[in-house]
């Protein structure tokens, strides 16, 4: 990569220093100095003869003085030292010391309190005037301002051209991380990451994944929280910065960039003009996401109609061949602000994976016709929070069949936390304990109300008796060794049942009645 680097925003000391006409001696050897000590911005330069001028100076300032407060004749060794702690302590850039103002040359105290705490010292001479200096330094900011500007102008038409190229987003996203000097990654809307650039930043054996793990870690964080939001993370030798993409709760994915060198101003304004367009971009291929979708809507239908063929030869041009038979069917039913977010989700893992996978919007809710491997894919599902019913493997021909046994299913995901529930599990359970959860409830208590009210009113347990009668296959002796009393008194409460509820229990139909009544309201476990 050959960044095209952004100028800095402040002006080196090393360049303030160098000068023509300033003629400024650095008193203080640049190898006696901690690394780096000419290479901090400059801000500012500021004069004073105060004892302690901290209070008017903030940090990366320059601070001239001609001397007047180490004249007294009480100034001592600690004077300087102290005085050259304050200004450490604050951060100052540089000192500079005007010299034939108030004494003949710099004060061998000041230079080694100087050299003591890293602070470089420079000498100005008599014929350089400190606001010679302070204009010189003014003179930088402007010129390295001017020089940003011009740099991000010319960084945005690059980024600007390169959107108007084939594959938009991905030269834009490339010319991003040219300009920047750094890699540049975009993760879709599950937190999977859709591209990186450049396309080598990872590859060899001495690259490192971590920066970008961490980065897809957190982007996953912020898709889940379903809003707008930016973050910087420092990670290690790196800093990564990340921001959303699309609106809050449909967003469209996590723009990340990581490099050794924060990002600036200017490289900030860059990045905000790209989060733009990729923004923009997004949004068009959501729109051209929605035409394919009623697409999709369609050829399910002609599916559920018995339309194989004609589906299967329009799916064949668009998306590739169906799942092989046999396919299950699977419903699921997003919250109208993340149905955007699912479809886009399943249309990249229809991509991914190449005709194990068909998907349609019906209503609100979402159909998947998947193989036998998809069980990943449901799982992910889940991880969406939402709750997701299956039918049992089916042919294209009985489609119809499984959908309706996918949305029963999906009736009892719904009665507990999100969840996948297959239909064989429904189907193993029996046929009355799926009636007895439909709307059976207040049938069920209604018919059983005879026996719990005479139980409540009399401390009689006919109810308790009942079911444990039933669950013998209503043998007399098998349910008073389960009670502990005597098996004339089963029969004693259930005769006494009968003549409660107005109904043979010796016949089938009554027992299966009472049976369905029980599982209703709950008595009876599935």
């Amino acid at each position: 990569m050959s960044p095209s680097v952004a100028p800095p925003l402040l002006p080196p000391l090393r360049r303030l220093l160098g000068q023509p006409g300033l003629q400024l001696r650095l008193l203080t050897a640049e190898a006696d100095l901690p690394a780096g000590a000419l290479d901090q911005p400059v801000d500012w330069v500021h004069s004073s003869d105060l004892p302690d001028p901290t209070p008017f100076l903030s940090a990366s300032q320059m601070l001239l003085t001609t001397g007047r407060q180490f004249t007294s004749d009480t100034t001592t060794d600690a004077f300087y030292t102290g005085y050259v702690e304050r200004l450490a302590d604050l951060g100052i850039a540089c000192l500079g010391f005007g010299t034939e103002v108030v004494r003949d040359g710099t004060p061998d105290p000041l230079v080694a309190a100087c050299l003591a705490r890293g602070i470089p010292l420079v000498e100005v001479p008599y014929g350089t005037p400190f606001i010679a200096v302070a204009r010189a330094a003014g003179d930088l900011v402007a010129e390295l301002r001017f020089a940003r500007d011009t740099w991000t102008l010319a960084a945005q038409r690059a980024i600007s051209l390169a959107a108007l190229r084939p594959d938009g987003l991905s030269a834009t996203l490339s010319e991003l991380s040219r300009q920047l000097g750094h890699w540049v990654a975009l993760f879709d809307p599950s937190g999977a990451l859709d591209r990186v650039f450049p396309r080598d930043a990872f590859t060899g054996a001495s690259s490192s994944r971590g920066s970008l793990d961490r980065a897809q870690h957190e982007a996953g964080r912020m898709l889940r929280r379903g809003q707008r939001a930016s973050l910087t993370v420092d990670d290690g030798d790196e800093t990564l910065n990340l921001q959303t993409l699309g609106r809050r709760d449909q967003l469209r994915g996590v723009l990340a960039l990581g490099g050794r060198v924060p990002l600036d101003p200017a490289g900030q304004e860059v990045v905000t003009s790209v989060i733009a367009l990729a923004g923009l971009a997004l949004e068009q291929n959501t729109a051209l996401g929605r035409a394919r979708g009623h697409l999709r809507s369609g050829l399910l239908h002609a599916l559920l109609g018995g339309q194989v063929g004609l589906a299967r030869t329009i799916s064949a041009e668009l998306w590739g061949a169906f799942p092989v038979e046999p396919v299950r069917v699977a419903v699921t039913d997003p919250s109208p602000e993340r149905l955007d977010a699912l479809t886009e989700f399943l249309e990249l893992r229809v991509e991914e994976r190449g005709g194990n996978l068909f998907y349609a919007r019906m209503g609100g809710s979402v159909v998947l016709c998947l193989d036998s491997g998809a069980g990943p894919l449901l799982d992910d599902l889940v991880g969406f929070g939402l709750h997701v019913g299956v039918s049992d493997p089916a042919e294209y021909r009985s489609l119809p069949r499984a959908l309706a046994q996918a949305r029963q299913a999906l009736d009892r995901a719904h009665e507990g936390e999100p969840a996948i529930v297959a239909f064989d599990l429904i189907s193993r359970q029996g046929v009355l304990a799926f009636l007895a959860r439909t709307d059976a409830s207040e049938v069920g208590r209604a018919a059983l109300a005879p026996l719990s009210d005479h139980d409540a009113a009399h401390g009689t347990s006919l109810m308790a008796t009942l079911r444990v009668w039933l669950e013998q296959n209503g043998q007399f002796g098998p349910a008073a060794e389960v009670l502990g009393v005597h098996r004339h008194t089963v029969r004693a409460r259930i005769g006494q049942a009968e003549q409660l509820l107005g109904r043979d229990l010796g016949t089938f139909h009554a027992r299966a009645d009472i049976w369905a009544a029980l599982l209703a309201t709950g008595d009876i476990p599935d």
